[in-house]
């Protein structure tokens, strides 16, 4: 850029310096030599003056337009806009993103604080946007606080979001910085801000990792289910209906995860001494696996499942039905199911004729 001296403060022809650096001129700007005579000067803080075209600056910015319209009190005084507080470079590269819609990496790395501020200040949107991605990507443990502060100032929600989540994943350490003990000192509504979110992210935390668990429960007891129909109606390892011959493999169930505990948990029902007077907590998770079949189950009348009809007709009779938990839990289970067959791939089987079930009584099945 051309320098020169004049009324002792240093001025930049910004439309020269355009010339040598013609990356940074847009293709829908003219050339710097077919641009008019620059007839507005832009005063930083350190006294340097850059020249510019107020056609430019108000096209880019509604500020800066509105700036440019104010009456002057003599028509022969020239314009001159101060923009203060910054440093005189990044206000150069401010002008330069004027002319061009274009910024230097290490401008953006050096000054984006700095630009992000012009940006919203001045109402340049593609700036702003620029900024705020640059910052989010050099967020360190040093300068989270101040970028967070200004991101609260500039309204830049994303920026402030990241910069939430920064510190509260990095918290212990950031709480031993400079800034953050700044913060404390100047800006106490903000720290409340920071440890709300972060109390409120743990509780997501909670609430999401107790969502987690209860889902993986419903999808093992949809699996549970699955495996009831798969033993009474094909057999599988030791278990299976009394008119299936026995399988020879004595491995575990390659079809179901859980087949092997569903069938120690049937030889163990239907052996058991102590489940007629209810003492075996085994017999009661048994009782209600078979219980919550029944919920589920469509076709009762075909079912090969033991007392899946008897518990249907048990609820009809029942004037109160089941309580409310139970149908909760029935829905669960159910919409996990209706997950796993979207998201699994459907088990082949070989289809049998279904047998109807007896009245009353417990089917017979092989042990």
């Amino acid at each position: 850029m051309e320098e020169y001296q004049s009324n002792n403060s240093t001025a930049i022809k910004f439309s020269d310096g355009l010339v040598g650096e013609s990356q940074f001129v847009a293709e829908d700007i003219p050339s710097p030599r077919e641009l008019p005579i620059a007839d507005v000067q832009i005063l930083t803080s350190g006294g340097l003056r850059i020249t510019a075209h107020a056609s430019i600056l108000a096209s880019a910015s509604p500020v800066l337009d509105s700036v440019l319209d104010r009456p002057r009190k003599h028509r022969s005084s020239e314009k001159v806009i101060p923009i203060l507080g910054v440093p005189c470079d990044a206000v150069a590269a401010f002008v330069r993103f004027l002319y061009s819609s274009r910024c230097k990496e290490e401008e953006m790395e050096k000054y984006g604080i700095h630009l992000l501020a012009l940006s919203h200040v001045y109402l340049v949107p593609n700036l702003k946007q620029r900024c705020t991605k640059s910052l989010s990507e050099r967020l360190t443990i040093e300068n989270v606080v101040d970028v967070l502060q200004l991101a609260r100032l500039c309204d830049a929600p994303d920026l402030y979001l990241k910069c939430m989540k920064f510190l509260s994943n990095r918290f212990k350490a950031v709480e031993k910085t400079e800034g953050w003990k700044f913060l404390q000192d100047h800006d106490p509504w903000l720290e409340l801000e920071i440890l709300q979110f972060m109390d409120e992210a743990e509780s997501r935390k909670k609430r999401n990792r107790r969502h987690r668990e209860e889902q993986s429960l419903y999808q093992q007891l949809s699996e549970a289910m699955e495996c009831l129909e798969h033993i009474f109606k094909e057999g599988c390892t030791s278990v299976g209906p009394y008119d299936v011959d026995p399988n020879k493999q004595r491995g575990p169930c390659g079809k179901f995860s859980t087949c092997q505990g569903v069938q120690l948990l049937i030889r163990h029902f239907a052996t058991c001494k102590t489940r007629v007077n209810g003492g075996c907590i085994r017999c009661k998770r048994m009782w209600q696996l078979l219980r919550l079949h029944s919920s589920i189950c469509d076709q009762p009348d075909q079912c090969r499942v033991p007392l899946c009809r008897q518990f249907k007709l048990r609820v009809k009779q029942d004037k109160k039905g089941d309580d409310t938990r139970w149908r909760l839990l029935v829905r669960k289970v159910m919409a996990a199911k209706a997950v796993s067959s979207l998201s699994l791939p459907k088990r082949k089987r070989e289809e049998e004729p279904r047998e109807n079930m007896s009245a009353h009584g417990i089917r017979s099945f092989r042990l």
